[in-house]
This record gives C-alpha cells, sequence and structure tokens, in this order.
C-alpha cells in the first residue's frame, strides 16, 4: 500500500461533496474516517455523506452499527430504505444476483446524491474483492461509481490495518455480506427465511462464534465455522441443533472444511 498516494487521492475527493455507500464495515468505515479527516483539515473540505442503505438482504443490527460509525467519524450519515422485493428479477436469485442487486442499490444511490447536487459516488471496495466472484463491481463500473481502496491497491490486511491506527470500532469486525449468500442460486429469495438464518447467526454469535455462515440447502443446513473452531463446534452441537430445530431447521450439519467465504460459488 503506497499510503503517500492514497492520503492524496484522499484530499482531492474530500475537497468535494461526496456520497459514500456505507455499510458500517470495515472498508467502508476507513474510506469514510479518512474522508472526513480530510475535509476537517481543509478550509473549504466537502460535506462527507455516508448513506446506508436499509435492506432486506442484510440484518437490521447492520443499521445501528453503520450508525455509530458514522458518528464516530462525523459524517453525514443517511439511511435509504430500499425493498429489494421490487425486482423480480433479483427474487429469482440468479448468478449474476450481486450484478442485479448493486445496479438496483447503487442507482438509488445516485438519485439521493444528485438532489444535493453530489456527482462523486463512492464505494469501499478492496483490492482483494477483485480477485473473487464479485459480479457486482460490473454494475458500479457501469454507474460511474469510484472504488478508492481498489484502485489503489489498498488490500484487506492494510484496511485492517489502516482501521486500527485510526481507532475505529469496527476495525476487527469480520465481513458480513448479504444474507443472499446463504442459500444457493436460482433458489428464489425468501425474507422470512432470511430471518430465520439472520436469528440463527445471532445465536451462534453469541454463543461465541463470530465468525459464522449458516448456509441453507433445501431441508439441510450447513454450518461454517473456522476451522480451529470445529472441535468447540462438536462440543455445543446439543445446544446449536436445539435452538436451530426450534427455528424450524431439520436437518443440521456441520462443513468440515470450516468457513470459506463465497462458498456457494464454487461452481461457477
Amino acid at each position: 500500500m503506497d499510503q503517500y498516494s492514497l492520503s492524496r487521492e484522499i484530499e482531492k475527493m474530500a475537497r468535494r461533496d461526496v456520497c459514500l455507500a456505507f455499510s458500517g464495515g470495515v472498508d467502508s468505515s476507513v474510506l469514510l474516517k479518512l474522508l472526513c479527516d480530510a475535509s476537517r483539515r481543509m478550509e473549504h473540505g466537502g460535506r462527507i455523506y455516508a448513506v446506508t442503505f436499509q435492506t432486506r438482504l442484510h440484518p437490521p443490527a447492520d443499521v445501528e452499527i453503520a450508525k455509530k460509525v458514522a458518528e464516530e467519524t462525523g459524517a453525514i450519515h443517511c439511511v435509504l430504505p430500499v425493498d429489494e422485493s421490487e425486482s423480480e428479477e433479483l427474487l429469482n436469485n440468479p448468478v449474476n444476483r450481486c450484478y442485479l442487486c448493486k445496479k438496483y442499490l447503487f442507482s438509488r444511490l445516485i438519485s439521493f446524491g444528485r438532489d444535493k447536487g453530489i456527482s462523486l459516488f463512492l464505494d469501499g471496495t478492496n483490492a482483494d474483492d477483485l480477485n473473487v466472484y464479485r459480479p457486482g463491481l460490473q454494475a458500479l463500473k457501469e454507474l460511474g461509481i469510484r472504488s478508492p481502496l481498489a484502485e489503489l491497491g489498498v488490500t484487506k490486511a492494510d484496511v485492517r490495518q489502516l482501521a486500527g491506527q485510526l481507532g475505529l470500532s469496527v476495525a476487527s469486525r469480520p465481513s458480513t455480506p448479504c444474507l443472499a449468500t446463504r442459500i444457493p442460486y436460482w433458489t428464489r429469495l425468501d425474507f422470512e427465511l432470511f430471518a430465520r438464518i439472520d436469528q440463527a447467526e445471532a445465536f451462534l454469535k453469541e454463543l461465541g462464534y463470530p465468525i459464522i455462515r449458516v448456509r441453507v440447502h433445501g431441508e439441510i443446513v450447513r454450518l461454517e465455522v473456522p476451522a480451529d473452531r470445529l472441535s468447540d463446534l462438536a462440543a455445543d452441537s446439543g445446544t446449536v441443533a436445539k435452538k436451530l430445530k426450534e427455528l424450524g431447521f431439520s436437518y443440521i450439519t456441520v462443513d468440515l472444511e470450516g468457513f470459506r467465504s463465497g462458498s456457494m460459488d464454487i461452481h461457477l
């Protein structure tokens, strides 16, 4: 990571009014903090808007976390409600679901920003995201959304380091991709199911598993935790199975390969 180039680019952007898609995750939080700090250092810095999508595909707790971090940075925080069920194509959950979703969300971000006279729109994609299956990146490119961290080669490890240096409360927060990643492609989006998955993951986090995915394949649930926690999960199997069955899941299994980001993409 070239910190000088990053600082120079951030200062250039912070001279303008900016609209940042802000999830409250570590990537967008680092970018938001850098922009806000740069703007405050200037005599005529731009207004920095942190816009959080309130969606049906992300846990409600994400919005509260985003509000907290936006307050830490001093950004202008706005919550933009969206309803993915308005898109029949998205509801069918095709393999380019992420593209359709990003196009849907960021089109609304642009409309929001243009109403305020803003022409610079950003997101927190980092350089590592360019090396995995991310069809949503094409939507950002088509819409003219810029990703400064990715453009300047800032990796996830760099982001974590910066978050610690900046004192952000989410410095060690695990990634929280949308709940649609918990079901196979072409399985129709089911928001009642996603609510139960969210409850199951929240329960496992309270039980001491901060990194957890509850993947659902029909009647079978496949639990992913880091490989070094598999023995712990086995010890907690009775408690976990009881809770998940209360939530309406019939068959509870554990993935012996452990947690893998994007494990639903292995056939693509």
